[in-house]
C-alpha cells in the first residue's frame, strides 16, 4: 500500500518557496497529478482508506459472511472470489448468525473504525420481509441502521439492526469497537444479520477487494480489513446453518425460531424426520440424507439435486409411525452433499446428529 506522506517543507520569509528544494518539489507534485492547494487526486486519496476492525462481537455463536458485495455488471451476480454468495445489485457485506435464536441472545455490532456519527434509524419490527406487505419497508430497506462518517471521505453503514437497539446519536464521536446496536431483522432481509456497507465519496466499495474492481478471483491487492478481521471473515463456500429432527414435516422458519431444538422425541411421534438448512449450494450439487434406527438399519434414504443457487436451502426427510410406537434408542441422522470441481464429485458437507427416542 502506497501511505499518504507530508513531506515538511521549510521556506524562508520572502523568499515564497522558490528555493532550488523547493521548485523541484513543487514541479514534482505536478507531475504526480497533485490537485491545486495539495490535495491528492481520487484515486490517491483512496489510498489512505481506514484499517475495518471486525464490525460485530460473534463471542460465543458462529458469525460468517452470507452475501458479498455483487461484482457482476451483467445483470447476474459474482462475489470477488467469483463464486456465487451475492445477489444482483449488492454493495454490502452480510455477516450472519445462524439463526434466530442467536440473534434474540443479542450480538453487538460494533464500529468498525473511528469516526462521527451521520444519521440513525431505529423503531422497525424485526421481521422477516416475506412475512410482511413490500410498501412497509419501501424507502427504508436498510432497516434499523447507524451511518458513520470517516476521514478522507469515507463512510461506513451498519444495516438490519434490532429495534430498540441503537445506542448512538447523529453528531456522536465514536471509536473503534464502540457499540452502535445489535444485529436484527429489520427492513428488507429475510434472515438475522448485520449488512455492513462501505463507501468512498458516495460510491460503493468491497471491503475485501478494497479501491478499484475485482480481478484474479481472488482478496483485492488492498483489502480494507484489518488483519484479524480478515481471518475472522474467511471465504466460506458452503456451510451448515441449522440441523435437527422434527416430530411432523418441518417449517424452515419454525426451525430458524428453535421450535425443533430439543434432541429428544417421544416413542409415539406422528414421524421422526431430519432436516437440514445450510447456505451457498449451488446448481447440480447432489444431496443425501439419511436417517437410521437404533439398530443401524436405515428408515429412509433421500437423495436428489439441488436446482440452482440458493444462498439458503432447507432440505428434510423422514418416515410417518405406522401403527404402534418407535423402537426405544438413539436414532442418527446424517447429511452429505456433494460438488463436481474439474471433473471429480468432491464432498462439500458432511454431518451427523444424533437423536433419542424415549
Amino acid at each position: 500500500m502506497v501511505h499518504r506522506v507530508h513531506l515538511p517543507l521549510r521556506v524562508r520569509p520572502g523568499s515564497r518557496g522558490r528555493s532550488p528544494l523547493g521548485r523541484w518539489l513543487v514541479f514534482g507534485a505536478l507531475c504526480a497529478g497533485l490537485l491545486p492547494g495539495g490535495l491528492w487526486p481520487r484515486a490517491a486519496r483512496a489510498e489512505a482508506a481506514p484499517r475495518f476492525e471486525l464490525p460485530v462481537d460473534c463471542a460465543g455463536t458462529a458469525c460468517f459472511v452470507q452475501n458479498y458485495f455483487d461484482h457482476d455488471p451483467a445483470g447476474g451476480w459474482r462475489d470477488y472470489r467469483c463464486g456465487t454468495l451475492s445477489y444482483d445489485g449488492h454493495t454490502g457485506t452480510d455477516i450472519r448468525v445462524p439463526s434466530l435464536l442467536e440473534m434474540r441472545r443479542g450480538v453487538p455490532v460494533l464500529a468498525a473504525a473511528p469516526g462521527r456519527v451521520r444519521a440513525v434509524r431505529d423503531g422497525m419490527p424485526d421481521v422477516d420481509v416475506r412475512e410482511v406487505a413490500p410498501e412497509t419497508v419501501k424507502g427504508r430497506g436498510a432497516g434499523n441502521s447507524v451511518a458513520v462518517t470517516h476521514a478522507g471521505g469515507w463512510e461506513t453503514q451498519y444495516s438490519h439492526l434490532l429495534r430498540g437497539s441503537v445506542a448512538v446519536k447523529p453528531g456522536e464521536t465514536v471509536r473503534a469497537g464502540q457499540r452502535l446496536g445489535l444485529m436484527g431483522l429489520s427492513g428488507n432481509t429475510e434472515f438475522p444479520h448485520l449488512e455492513f456497507s462501505v463507501r468512498h465519496e458516495g460510491r460503493p466499495v468491497d471491503p475485501f477487494v478494497g479501491p478499484g474492481e475485482a480481478v484474479g478471483c481472488r482478496l483485492g491487492d488492498a483489502p480494507l480489513w484489518a488483519p484479524a478481521a480478515l481471518e475472522a471473515l474467511g471465504y466460506r463456500e458452503t456451510g451448515l446453518l441449522v440441523a435437527g429432527f422434527a416430530p411432523d414435516k418441518p417449517d424452515a422458519r419454525a426451525a430458524q425460531e428453535g421450535r425443533y431444538a430439543g434432541a429428544v422425541l417421544p416413542r409415539d411421534s406422528g414421524a421422526l424426520v431430519f432436516w437440514v438448512e445450510v447456505f451457498g449450494v449451488q446448481r447440480g450439487d447432489r444431496e443425501q440424507l439419511r436417517l437410521l434406527a437404533p439398530d443401524g438399519s436405515v428408515l429412509v434414504d433421500k437423495r436428489g439435486s439441488v436446482p440452482g443457487h440458493k444462498a439458503r436451502w432447507f432440505s428434510f426427510a423422514g418416515k410417518p409411525l405406522r401403527g404402534g410406537s418407535w423402537p426405544v434408542g438413539t436414532y442418527r441422522g446424517e447429511y452429505r452433499l456433494t460438488r463436481t470441481r474439474d471433473g471429480r464429485e468432491v464432498s462439500v458437507l458432511d454431518l451427523r446428529r444424533e437423536l433419542e427416542v424415549r
